[in-house]
């Protein structure tokens, strides 16, 4: 029978990213306490009790996705950050870009009712293109508990290499319980989907994910969090969400204006007031132009 490993959040990270990159998926547990949960559901309840169940068999007709959470949530910007999530996406991100960026940011909510999700890989959201390295490193964050009887997430360990069209049998697949506060690390080549929620209570996790620097966002940023509200984030949450270059060449723009008034290239931290970096590639991020 397959297994997910178990750490706990003071474990070796080394052991954490080897198991990671052999089984596809771990679950580490009292990353954050009940008191945060709390916090946060405060910050993002609102948005979700509003939003509207998915309107195919994938999506879940019973199961609702709130996303735009950068904007939304201080909460959920701490766990972009949280330096556990970014230690393993360095040691799995990194061998295949200069810089990693937020992908996703969705907290999705299993509703009693729902039937499990179609078995599939995340990085498909890139088509099959992607077969020759690992694309994306995402985080499922246990806002309720999740048991096997409110659809834990249903997961395949060590399915990141095997053949997209390979049929995936019930024996392979494991359900990623865990308590309130922990989090499922998974990669983006992993086969897993959503379980079916058979009990009377709706089980609620928090999916952020990050990708490559140099591919398109599932989530779109730009939009998500416009510059007039990215302008106070911290920079290093600027930096992850695309203020910055995704590569040498990857991200510049042309600001509007008149003939001469403005420069004519200029990185993408330019539009949130962040000066230019002396080197037109990887952007260092520097103190805001006095005004």
């Amino acid at each position: 029978m397959p297994e997910i490993q178990y750490f706990n959040a003071v474990d070796s990270r080394d052991e954490m990213l080897a198991s990671l990159k052999k089984d596809g998926a771990i679950i580490v547990e009292g990353v954050v306490d009940k008191s945060f949960i709390n916090s946060l559901r405060e910050e993002t309840d609102p948005y979700m009790e509003l939003s509207r169940p998915g309107q195919d068999e994938f999506s879940g007709k019973y199961t609702t996705r709130t996303g735009g959470l950068v904007s939304r949530s201080s909460k959920c910007r701490d766990l972009i950050q949280n330096q556990l999530i970014l230690d393993m996406c360095d040691g799995l991100l990194l061998e295949h870009c200069g810089r990693y960026q937020l992908h996703l940011t969705q907290i999705i909510r299993v509703k009693p009712k729902e039937t499990k999700q179609l078995i599939h890989k995340d990085k498909w959201a890139w088509g099959n293109d992607l077969n020759h390295l690992e694309p994306q490193l995402n985080t499922i964050w246990a806002l309720s508990e999740f048991t096997n009887e409110n659809g834990a997430t249903r997961v395949a360990p060590g399915s990141s290499t095997w053949e997209d069209k390979r049929e995936i049998n019930e024996e392979e697949i494991v359900q990623a319980t865990m308590k309130l506060g922990s989090v499922l690390i998974y990669t983006g080549s992993v086969f897993h989907g959503a379980g079916s929620n058979e009990s009377d209570a709706d089980r609620i996790g928090l999916n952020i994910t990050y990708t490559l620097g140099w591919l398109r966002q599932e989530e779109n940023q730009y939009l998500s969090t416009p510059p007039e509200v990215a302008k106070d984030l911290d920079p290093k949450l600027l930096k992850l969400i695309g203020y910055s270059m995704g590569n040498y060449s990857l991200g510049y723009f042309t600001p509007p204006g008149d003939p001469g008034e403005l420069p004519e290239v200029v990185p993408p931290q330019y539009a949130v007031g962040l000066k230019e970096s002396p080197s037109f590639g990887y952007v260092n991020y520097e103190e805001k132009e006095s005004e």
